[in-house]
């Protein structure tokens, strides 16, 4: 994926949220929202961006080959959410600690500092107008 230059479009966002809860800490999350993870797509690629506790796993697939990759997640059970991504943003984004909900909060250029669980981004962007409907997104 090129980076984006300024005025082009950004590419489409959905956030995946899982209830998988590896670690002990993560269980008393909500259910169904103990994670989340981003997967963008430029139109010829998805880029998944999935942050653990021992790494951030990065995959990078062929669009043609996966064109239905929001509607996979969700056959595994998964919640997906279409978002938008504000590639406009300027100024720096408050110091948190590095979780999975703030690497996608900084993948999408979301500033929403009290927005710390998996279960909170997902009211949030379900609430407020940043997930925008996605191009091709299924609801």
């Amino acid at each position: 994926m090129k980076a984006a230059r300024p005025g082009s479009p950004a590419p489409r966002a959905w956030v995946v949220f899982s209830g998988a809860a590896a670690l002990w800490w993560l269980r008393p999350l909500r259910p169904g929202f103990r994670h989340c993870l981003v997967a963008l797509d430029d139109g010829r690629h998805w880029v998944v961006i999935d942050p653990m506790a021992p790494r951030t796993d990065v995959a990078v697939l062929e669009r043609a080959e996966t064109p239905d990759l929001p509607d996979r997640f969700r056959g595994l059970g998964l919640t997906v959410v279409p978002a938008a991504v504000d590639r406009d943003a300027t100024r720096p984004a408050a110091w948190a600690p590095f979780t999975c909900v703030e690497a996608v909060k900084r993948v999408l250029g979301l500033h929403a500092p009290f927005v710390l669980t998996p279960w909170q981004l997902h009211r949030h962007l379900t609430r407020h107008r940043h997930a925008l409907p996605a191009p091709g997104a299924t609801p």
